[in-house]
């Protein structure tokens, strides 16, 4: 008799040890995104231009198989619509990953160069100022992505990325848009010359980032290859209120006129919210940024100073919940060269979920 107990008790207790191993993980799908809508005033010479556009609507879609292995996805509709030109539908990220152990984890698919503070988290809840900072379109550039390799950890406070993709096209690096417009996007991409980039950061204090990037490319053209290189740091504090963030970059260039191009800027800004007592989070911030497509050139003298930018920008984000942002700011734009200066005046509303 005792037998026959102990016989269904451990019966029961395999069957109840087997269910719960198959209930720990459930298969799921997930959705999220974000979007943003700005108006833009500028006023360039007594000469006015106002905008309203839905600059970026975005969705997230996701699947995990298992604990390890899951699947990301970024889709992005620009400036509304696409049309002859106008507006741009891209897929920004598309990777499988595996998760192995916090220190190792690997990607492939369509994924963001680990460049920057903004690149991999551009969210517009994420960062202060209505539009992203120049210095991040013209220097980093963001968004930029393609199609790829990554291995990735975090270990002892550092987090860590390699990443191995598509490289840049030479033909479309210029004086005014540096690297940008060498951004193949996964289209067909050319992958006789690989890009190879990687970032690492100290994440181990509160509230506080530090870190840098190497970004390596033998960049394709019809005529000579053009190597590249981009070398980057940052830093992100955001505590007791205070948010103080910073970053430089520069892009070295061989074998073409432009040598180099240049940039940087800092955001300073303090959450007034526990001074008034009030429930949403109130930032006042202000930024400066200098940075310069064309910092050395073979020739030198104006080319050097036509593309040099000075900014500076004064604004607020309110933030009524975690995931809705309303901001407003006003910034002016001097170039080097001719001392032209160009005012702007923005106003936007984003969202992420």
């Amino acid at each position: 008799m005792h037998k026959l107990t102990l016989l269904i008790t451990l019966l029961v207790l395999s069957f109840i040890d087997t269910r719960a191993q198959f209930d720990f993980f459930e298969s799921k799908a997930t959705i999220g995104g974000y979007g943003e809508m700005h108006y833009n005033y500028k006023n360039q010479a007594g000469t006015t231009k106002n905008t309203l556009d839905f600059h970026r609507f975005v969705v997230f879609v996701g699947y995990s198989f298992t604990e390890k292995w899951t699947f990301k996805s970024e889709i992005e509709i620009e400036h509304n619509y696409v049309n002859d030109g106008e507006g741009e539908l891209s897929l920004e990220q598309a990777y499988l990953d595996y998760h192995y152990k916090d220190y190792l984890g690997f990607q492939a698919g369509v994924i963001l160069v680990s460049a920057g503070l903004i690149n991999e988290n551009h969210e517009p809840t994420l960062f202060l100022g209505v539009e992203r900072p120049n210095y991040s379109k013209y220097i980093i550039p963001t968004t930029w992505f393609g199609n790829g390799f990554a291995i990735y950890g975090k270990h002892s406070g550092f987090e860590y990325k390699l990443n191995i993709m598509e490289g840049l096209d030479g033909d479309k690096f210029s004086f005014n848009n540096a690297i940008r417009g060498g951004r193949q996007k996964g289209f067909e991409s050319d992958a006789s010359a690989l890009l190879y980039n990687f970032r690492v950061d100290y994440t181990d204090i509160p509230g506080f980032k530090i870190g840098g990037s190497a970004t390596y490319n033998n960049a394709i053209s019809d005529s000579l290859s053009i190597p590249f290189t981009l070398i980057e740091i940052h830093a992100d504090y955001r505590k007791n209120g205070f948010i103080f963030v910073g970053e430089y970059g520069n892009i070295n260039y061989s074998n073409i006129s432009l040598k180099k191009s240049s940039g940087y800027y800092f955001d300073f800004g303090y959450d007034i919210s526990k001074l008034l007592d009030f429930d949403w989070k109130v930032i006042p911030f202000a930024r400066y940024s200098n940075y310069n497509t064309a910092s050395s050139t073979e020739n030198s003298g104006d080319e050097e100073k036509v593309y040099n930018n000075k900014e500076w920008m004064i604004g607020v984000s309110v933030l009524p919940i975690e995931n809705v942002v309303l901001k407003a700011d006003y910034s002016q734009n001097t170039i080097e060269l001719n001392s032209k200066m160009t005012k702007y005046f923005n106003f936007g509303i984003g969202y992420r979920f």
